[in-house]
């Protein structure tokens, strides 16, 4: 009997290594990926570009009527276009990820971007990663992963992430910043950051980007199997 395509929930904090793995077990299963993450900071993106106060929700998601998000494969990343314009490296700037938590704190936001990613998971054999897929977007979930690692290795990922970006910003200055997002996603009253309650805790701390996606496909490929 043929292996069930799953949805495939992936969550945790900034920079755990969500998408980087997301993206690669995906492509083991041949399933689809959808990178959630990519989606808020396309409506941040689009929100400072025209100028709307990031706080305002009705000026946002009146915005939002205007913007289409969509993906293509890329390499060595998944491209990210708003109505057809390529923001695959505008949305991974300094000022988009240290924004991006505002406008995820707004509730109609995620109501709106929440119904697209149910819409994309509803026929299964799909990965998305975020912060709230397996506890809100979606919670029936058969495989569900929440991914951890410390806040001084997230760091230092990143910033080995936006050297070969060209972006210096000093080591010390990205754990703040990443401590300071944890705080705001897992503290924000809409869908904060947590893990859910039947979701598998693995801490990637130690571990090299091999050896989580070998973890997660044995749990995708056991759960596969049960169904």
């Amino acid at each position: 009997m043929a292996e069930q395509a799953l949805q495939v929930a992936i969550d945790g904090p900034a920079s755990a290594g969500k998408s980087t793995v997301a993206k690669l077990v995906a492509k083991k299963f041949s399933y689809i990926y959808v990178d959630t993450g990519a989606m808020y900071r396309a409506v941040t993106y689009w929100a400072m570009t025209h100028q709307v106060t990031l706080t305002d929700e009705t000026a946002v998601t009146q915005l939002m009527q205007t913007l289409t998000i969509s993906f293509k494969p890329g390499e060595p990343e998944q491209l990210v276009f708003a109505n057809g314009e390529d923001i695959t490296a505008a949305i991974r700037q300094p000022d988009v990820t240290n924004n991006v938590s505002t406008i995820a704190a707004l509730a109609k936001v995620r109501s709106i971007l929440t119904e697209q990613q149910r819409e994309m998971a509803a026929a299964g054999g799909i990965v998305m990663d975020g912060r709230d897929i397996g506890t809100t977007v979606l919670p029936d979930a058969e495989v569900k992963i929440f991914l951890v690692a410390s806040a001084a290795e997230r760091a230092k990922r990143r910033y080995t992430e936006n050297v070969k970006k060209g972006i210096n910003t000093p080591l010390a200055q990205l754990q703040a910043e990443i401590e300071l997002r944890d705080h705001k996603d897992s503290t924000r009253k809409v869908s904060p950051l947590t893990q859910a309650a039947d979701a598998v805790l693995v801490d990637t701390t130690p571990m090299s980007i091999e050896e989580v996606v070998e973890t997660i496909a044995n749990i995708i490929k056991k759960q596969s199997s049960a169904i």
